[in-house]
Formats: structure tokens, C-alpha cells, sequence
């Protein structure tokens, strides 16, 4: 097999409905598994996905695990599916409080953005990596697509550097036209310590986190930014050219992705 990918999706056709972003976690680990990668893909267990339609059973040995985030502990719970007429298996993040209790995904019946959608996104960015851990798989490049995604870069060069499984990882962010409308909070830094993830590297960061923060906080500790289309919004495109980062931009409807992401990945190493 060839180098071990780990994507991490916020949304996987056919689980939720089609969208640019569900569209994407989707194709992307099928087209990379034809280029002759080894996958694993996670996503979150939203609330509008139905379990029985979409065969998701729960894997007791990876599940049991509570995190504890802002001094509450949190239940991990995972699920698995195989996306049908593939040979991919994706893994659900799920617990009760972020996710089973919510009808919709990031936001609310009346459009409105979840209040406390930064302690989902790392409710999410740990329950991965520590699944991961616990599958005991080691992947070369963390593909994360979606900004429910962008805390895994931060702790994968932080929290987790000294875990062998991540010690020598590759992290690529993909950036989408799609963000959150509201800020995250400022509860959402003291939330984000965890481990080595210490609250000195995140002074340079606005108090108040809105999607520019985010999004900047996700480049800084990729080794690989993508733009998936021309809505991605231009302010997160230049800061990763100003940081020297590894930059592929393409069109939506490109057709050359398998060879594009193949070259993509190999740069990096």
C-alpha cells in the first residue's frame, strides 16, 4: 500500500445531504484510495443523519472514553458505516450533548449558528486523534476538510507532537466558501488548552474567534493549505501565501484532482 491518509471530514455524502463540502468528503478519499493510498475518514455523527439508513453501528471498543472540555466530561461515543458501493469505512465522532440532541448539523432550526459549535469542533478534533490512537494506525498526511476540522492541525503540532502516531504527519488543511456566521465565543481559547496546547501560542489570535481566526489558526499549523473553489474567501488564501505554506488552488469541477493531490501529498515529505 502507499502512504496512509486520515481525512477528516465535517460532512461525507450520503450520510448528509449534497453540498460542496459533503460533495468533497466524499470523493476525495475514493479518488485518493484509487491513487493507492491507505484511508481512514471521520466525521461527526450530526444529528440529521439516520442511523438505520445509513447502517452506522457502534464499535464498543473504541467507544467509552470521556474528554473533558471547560472542566465537564464529555462521553466519546463511535460509530461505523461503509459509504455503499465503496470499500471505505467512515467513523462517526458522536455523544449525546453535541450531537444526538441537535436536529441539524452547525446550526439551528432558524439558521442561527450553534452557541457552542468551538467546543464541538474540539469535542471532534480529540475524539479523532484519539481514535486514531487507539486503532493504532499510523497516517503520513491529516487531510482536513471543513472548518469543523481546523482544531486538528493546531493539536496534532501541540497536544499530540509526542505521540509517535503523529510524530512524523503531514497536516493539510482544505479551506471551503462555507463558514461559520458567528464568532466562536470567548470562552473558546481557555476550551482549546489541552496538553501542550498552551494558551501562549494562542496570544497572537483575536479574543473574540470568527471564522478569520479560525481559518488562521488552522493554516498556521498545516503543512499544506487547499482551496477547493473560488468562493473560499481571499483573506485565508493570501495569509497562506504570506506564510510560505504549500498552496494548491483548483477549480470546483476540476477533473485532475487524483494527480493533483497525489503531487500535492508528495511535496510535502
Amino acid at each position: 500500500m502507499g502512504k496512509k491518509v486520515l481525512f477528516v471530514n465535517q460532512e461525507i455524502m450520503p450520510y448528509v445531504p449534497k453540498t460542496e463540502m459533503s460533495s468533497y468528503g466524499a470523493e476525495m478519499p475514493h479518488i485518493m484510495q484509487e491513487a493507492g493510498f491507505e484511508i481512514r475518514t471521520f466525521m461527526p455523527r450530526w444529528g440529521n443523519i439516520n442511523e438505520r439508513r445509513g447502517q452506522l453501528h457502534e464499535v464498543i471498543r473504541l467507544s467509552g472514553m470521556n474528554l473533558i472540555i471547560d472542566d465537564t466530561d464529555h462521553p466519546l461515543i463511535i460509530k461505523v458505516a461503509s459509504i455503499p458501493q465503496t470499500r471505505i469505512q467512515v467513523y462517526f465522532i458522536d455523544n449525546e450533548d453535541y450531537f444526538q440532541k441537535r436536529p441539524a448539523m452547525t446550526k439551528d432550526e432558524l439558521g442561527n449558528d450553534y452557541p457552542d459549535n468551538g467546543e464541538r469542533a474540539i469535542f471532534f478534533a480529540r475524539g479523532v486523534l484519539e481514535t486514531v490512537k487507539k486503532l493504532r494506525w499510523t497516517p503520513d498526511v491529516i487531510h482536513c476538510q471543513g472548518w469543523m476540522s481546523s482544531v486538528i492541525p493546531f493539536y496534532v503540532k501541540t497536544a499530540y507532537k509526542d505521540e509517535p502516531q503523529f510524530a512524523n504527519s503531514k497536516v493539510v488543511t482544505s479551506l471551503f466558501a462555507e463558514q461559520p456566521q458567528n464568532s466562536l465565543g470567548t470562552n473558546f481559547k481557555h476550551c482549546l488548552e489541552f496538553r501542550d496546547a498552551k494558551a501562549k501560542y494562542l496570544k497572537e489570535y483575536g479574543d473574540n474567534f470568527d471564522f478569520k481566526e479560525l481559518g488562521k489558526l488552522a493554516i498556521d499549523y498545516s503543512d499544506g493549505v487547499i482551496g477547493t473553489s473560488d468562493g473560499v474567501h481571499t483573506d485565508l488564501i493570501n495569509y497562506a501565501k504570506s506564510n510560505d505554506k504549500q498552496l494548491l488552488e483548483h477549480p470546483i469541477d476540476d477533473t485532475e484532482l487524483k494527480e493533483k493531490y497525489s503531487e500535492f501529498y508528495n511535496k510535502l515529505f
